[in-house]
């Protein structure tokens, strides 16, 4: 199991304080991404570029997917380009590959995002997984489920070490997330201005 396909789990078998984003979601789980290859050795961080190493030895393939995208040339990506660029529609990607997998089934849940289309998860060893490190409030996956709205940060934060380029990650996710929210609310008050155009007399 990788961070970005707990993240995913959790996203789809929580309910959330406020339905979750499909935007938000994507660049939650490219950051995810980024952080499991750190944690496999298939790239560094120098400062906030992406310096990719050895690709991975990993059977799975949107992670094998992720490690082939990156940039290997200098001027070497920045997170921030890499969230903006691998995250574009890849919660899409991720619901289809769990289809394809059988870790959905299709019934109807009131509570689920539009985005999953009346997807829900089978049981299986995966989501039980995703379960525990959720339950033992695991910081790196809690901190990327408080991005996106899944759950509130507490005032201490989540128990545990996250390293400094982890950290990088974490904060340039919020910030990407952050940024998403206001083009959202800036274009709803555009539209309301707009349709209040149309309707005065």
């Amino acid at each position: 199991m990788t961070t970005a396909r707990d993240l995913l789990i959790i996203a789809l078998d929580t309910a959330p304080r406020r339905p979750v984003e499909q935007g938000d979601l994507s660049l939650a789980l490219a950051g995810a991404e980024l952080i499991d290859l750190m944690d496999v050795r298939a790239l560094i961080l120098d400062g906030e570029l992406i310096v990719p190493s050895t690709p991975p030895v990993t059977d799975d393939r949107l992670l094998h997917d992720a490690a082939s995208s990156l940039i290997r040339q200098m001027p070497y990506e920045s997170v921030e380009d890499w969230l903006w660029r691998r995250g574009r529609a890849l919660s899409s990607t991720y619901l289809a590959g769990f289809e394809e997998e059988g870790q959905l089934t299709r019934q109807r849940r009131r509570w689920l995002p539009s985005w999953t289309g009346e997807a829900s998860l089978a049981d299986s060893p995966d989501r039980r997984q995703a379960a525990d490190r959720w339950a033992a409030q695991e910081p790196v996956l809690a901190t990327l489920a408080t991005a996106v709205g899944i759950r509130d940060m507490p005032a201490g934060g989540f128990p545990g070490e996250i390293g400094e380029a982890t950290t990088t990650v974490l904060t340039a996710v919020d910030d990407a997330v952050t940024e998403l929210t206001a083009v959202r609310q800036r274009r709803a008050v555009e539209k309301e201005a707009f349709d209040n155009i149309w309707r005065s007399p």
